[in-house]
């Protein structure tokens, strides 16, 4: 899916990339904001640079994306934010190189930070509040007014990412196996087990196994859609979305015990599955806690953070 706008031949235009292990989304922005073309492309993740089949597929995902981001217009600089980026100098080379190559620039007109600096930024201005994010994985995020990031979370989906989309589903067919080795068979009295076995091509163990262990985190994080189209009709599934929301609510606790009170605001696809995951989450932070939940835009925001100038991408030696 691809929207655009007419933009002239000669403007200069920021390329903002939002990648996520379920989708990515990019934006062009002309000098002033305005965006003149964004588009959906395939979920990647920094993490898979750890092996060879992994940076294939991330080489692959930047060929797709650069040639879609052409046909809309030449950006001069890009900003990146990418799931799972810790800052590591040889993936940040060659993941500047390859974009550079792909899209005919010089690589340090090209920036790679974490997808939750620039999620941060479409939502607050440094040191306002604190963001936290649900997709596949769960992190609260925290840039005060020095440019410092604090995080709360975000280890990611072996270790803990709670309320995110992968917690969802790992909780849903954790509960659904427990109760087999106990009942075999109730799974066909559980609309949330009928829906999640559907989904994963089965009832077998077999069926589920491949499914959690055979596929990228990003793709086991959309079980949750299974969880949250039953949550009206099985006690289970709303337990395990309110549970979410809790978890959620955990991490902005964290980062107000240490920062202090401040908005409260709530992004990422999982958090919108269902009206419960706001709901509980509300209701388990600090009374007088404002909190909104907003919708997306990261890609956007960081197509406008590539083309202000007064936004200096970093240099190296």
């Amino acid at each position: 899916m691809i929207r655009s706008q007419s933009a002239s031949s000669t403007e200069a235009l920021g390329l903002g990339i939002d990648a996520g292990g379920t989708r990515t989304r990019w934006a062009l922005a002309a000098p002033g904001g305005r965006i003149v073309a964004e588009g959906v492309n395939a979920g990647l993740s920094a993490l898979q640079m750890g092996s060879a089949a992994g940076r294939e597929a991330v080489r692959a995902a930047f060929t797709q994306l650069a040639a879609d981001v052409l046909q809309h217009g030449a950006p001069a600089r890009a900003w990146a934010g990418l799931t799972g980026f810790g800052g590591d100098a040889g993936d940040n080379e060659l993941l500047q190189r390859w974009l550079a190559e792909l899209l005919h620039v010089d690589p340090h007109a090209i920036h790679f930070c974490s997808d939750m600096e620039i999620a941060y930024r479409a939502s607050f201005t440094p040191g306002e509040g604190y963001l936290v994010y649900a997709g596949t994985g769960s992190i609260g995020a925290f840039i005060d007014v020095d440019g410092q990031f604090h995080r709360a979370g975000g280890r990611g989906v072996v270790l803990d990412d709670g309320g995110g989309g992968f917690w969802i589903a790992r909780e849903a067919l954790r509960h659904i196996w427990r109760n087999e080795d106990e009942r075999p068979g109730c799974w066909q009295d559980s609309p949330m087990a009928q829906a999640v076995f559907d989904t994963v091509g089965g009832s077998d163990w077999a069926c589920s196994r491949q499914f959690i262990y055979g596929q990228e985190r990003g793709a086991v994080g959309t079980l949750a859609l299974a969880v949250a189209a039953t949550a009206e009709r099985d006690p289970a599934a709303n337990a395990i979305l309110h549970a979410a929301g809790a978890e959620l609510a955990r991490l902005a606790r964290a980062l107000i015990d240490r920062f202090g009170a401040r908005p409260v605001a709530l992004s990422g696809r999982a958090a919108e599955l269902h009206a419960i995951i706001p709901a509980a989450m509300r209701a388990a932070l600090p009374s007088g806690t404002v909190l909104t939940q907003r919708s997306g835009g990261a890609h956007q925001a960081a197509a406008r953070m590539a083309i202000d100038t007064d936004i200096h991408l970093p240099t190296r030696p």
